[in-house]
């Protein structure tokens, strides 16, 4: 089965199941707080527990593989169900791997994530560009052929984070910028939305940068980080209808009660409307 544009499919899932992005990220201080112990059967209650509440209910969900990887072959073996049942249950699936290599090694993580014939097939990557944002070309061409996505780390909130995205070239642009400018020629054109978006903290105070690359712009830090929906205006100005935000700990927390998983995401979704207008 050929896939429509990735841009295509989340903008219709934005517009039937709200603005939101909810991370699956099994913490051993989450599984602990849920009653679980920090081995392969907390990881596999917790994730099978999130789909369950959410897959159905929330247009994004975004495991992050590493608190998966965590465990070798087995919690591998978790990710991949949890990624099956939640696309199964209609969700789409963001695989928050940050994978960034160059030729043969990027090519290969690619089809990792993005090869509707392996096990681990996402909806969209998350990707580093700072090997040079051509050494994605693997990903960007794989993604394009199956009607996946990618999102780029651009303007993340980590304290660290400018020291490179921040710093100008001799062109005079920065390295942030050069990335976002990237992306929005991979988007020209697409409608109703491109399929390569990048990651913009919700975070920062400001984003000081162009972000119109008519793609999405995932927005982590809603909640636990500190921001709130109403910050989202500020921070992305014109192109915040692009914007999915990202909430995982204040949501989590809030199991292992399904209802109040659903509860908690329903908030945010009502939130976030009111914010983004």
């Amino acid at each position: 089965m050929t896939l429509a544009p990735f841009g295509a499919r989340l903008h219709a899932a934005l517009e039937t199941r709200g603005r939101l992005c909810v991370g699956i990220d099994p913490h051993a201080s989450l599984l602990t707080a849920w009653g679980l112990n920090d081995d392969l059967a907390g990881l596999e209650t917790f994730s099978r527990t999130v789909v369950e509440a959410l897959a159905g209910e929330v247009a994004v969900l975004k495991p992050q593989a590493a608190f998966f990887e965590r465990f070798g072959s087995r919690g591998i073996a978790v990710l991949e169900r949890s990624v099956t049942e939640a696309r199964e249950a209609g969700a789409l699936v963001l695989m928050d791997a940050k994978r960034g290599d160059i030729g043969s090694t990027m090519a290969a993580y690619a089809e990792t994530f993005l090869s509707p014939d392996r096990a681990l097939f996402s909806d969209a990557l998350t990707v580093s560009p700072y090997l040079g944002f051509g050494s994605l070309q693997p990903a960007v061409d794989l993604a394009r052929a199956n009607g996946c996505g990618l999102f780029a780390l651009a303007l993340t909130s980590n304290p660290e984070g400018h020291e490179v995205q921040r710093a100008v070239g001799a062109d005079g642009v920065s390295v942030a910028q050069g990335v976002l400018n990237r992306l929005a020629a991979e988007n020209k054109g697409a409608e109703p939305l491109g399929s390569f978006g990048a990651v913009v903290g919700a975070t920062l105070a400001e984003a000081g940068a162009d972000l119109a690359i008519n793609g999405p712009l995932l927005a982590p830090g809603v909640g636990a980080q500190g921001a709130t929906a109403a910050d989202l205006p500020r921070v992305f100005g014109d192109s915040v209808r692009n914007v999915v935000p990202s909430v995982s700990r204040d949501i989590l927390k809030h199991g292992p009660s399904v209802a109040a998983l659903r509860a908690a995401s329903a908030r945010f979704v009502e939130e976030i409307a009111a914010a983004v207008k």
